[in-house]
């Protein structure tokens, strides 16, 4: 081999070196900016989540948007905002008024437990049924279901009365009431699945529709003020002319049908 061509090679070998360096260092400045570009697209989507979150944690929670909402009052109520519900015979003289809180683990064993003899003696005539609805629970252990759940009973009582009470019951029973710190309530079709135990809601889809929609949500707020404004401390509270139905501690309601009777002898008596 000639010199000549000898060092002619070492010139091309160099050249291709040459080249291949530069197209290494064009991939790199491309790859620069890809990265770049991927890491302002990033931190524009992160500054876009910030801000979709600022935008969501600032909108009003459902609940407190919904005390806008058109009022819709259930049948069978009486009262400015259709907050006053009264069961049972018009003949009546004397009224109970009842405090619940959808909610309420002890509400649930008034029920059980004493929620045949009241129906009984409301039936007979004794006296009618002011039911006040509360919903205190969802603000002490935080969630919706006492809300959503007296929604749903605005939807039972407008249906019908006896809707309303069989509904109520059932929510009650140890089959279907969670645990207090469960907020199962705020599931509509949980709700809807208690509903068709009972005749009059089973597959009726008014009723569904209204549960669905929220179409008592204003209404159960509206009625869990009266809770509120009575300045009752818990529940279930039962009054008759102004003064607490109790049990044998002279405080907390009578859980048992023995104690109901004679709370209620002596109040039917005052």
């Amino acid at each position: 081999m000639s010199k000549r061509n000898s060092q002619a090679a070492k010139t091309a070998a160099r050249d291709r070196l040459r080249q291949e360096r530069e197209r290494q260092a064009q991939r790199a400045k491309v790859r620069r900016q890809l990265i770049v570009a991927a890491s302002v697209v990033g931190v524009l989507a992160a500054a876009g989540g910030i801000g979709w979150a600022v935008v969501q944690a600032n909108k009003p929670a459902y609940w407190e948007a919904a005390k806008k909402d058109k009022l819709v009052k259930p049948a069978h109520t009486t009262g400015k905002d259709g907050t006053t519900v009264v069961l049972g015979k018009s003949s009546a003289k004397k009224t109970l008024v009842m405090y619940e809180d959808p909610r309420c683990p002890v509400c649930a064993d008034f029920e059980q437990a004493v929620g045949p003899t009241v129906k009984k003696d409301m039936d007979a005539g004794k006296f009618k049924i002011q039911y006040v609805g509360a919903t205190f629970l969802d603000r002490n252990l935080t969630g919706e279901g006492s809300k959503n759940a007296l929604s749903a009973l605005g939807a039972a009582l407008d249906v019908s009365p006896e809707a309303f009470l069989e509904y109520k019951s059932a929510m009650y029973t140890k089959k279907w009431h969670p645990e207090e710190t469960t907020d199962k309530f705020k599931d509509d079709s949980y709700l809807i699945e208690i509903a068709d135990t009972v005749p009059a809601l089973k597959g009726n889809t008014a009723f569904q529709k209204a549960v669905k929609d929220g179409t008592y949500d204003r209404w159960a707020l509206e009625e869990s003020k009266i809770f509120d404004r009575d300045g009752i401390s818990g529940t279930p509270t039962l009054k008759m002319d102004g003064k607490a139905l109790t049990g044998p501690d002279g405080k907390n309601a009578p859980m048992t049908a023995d104690q109901f009777d004679t709370a209620l002898d002596a109040a039917l008596k005052g």
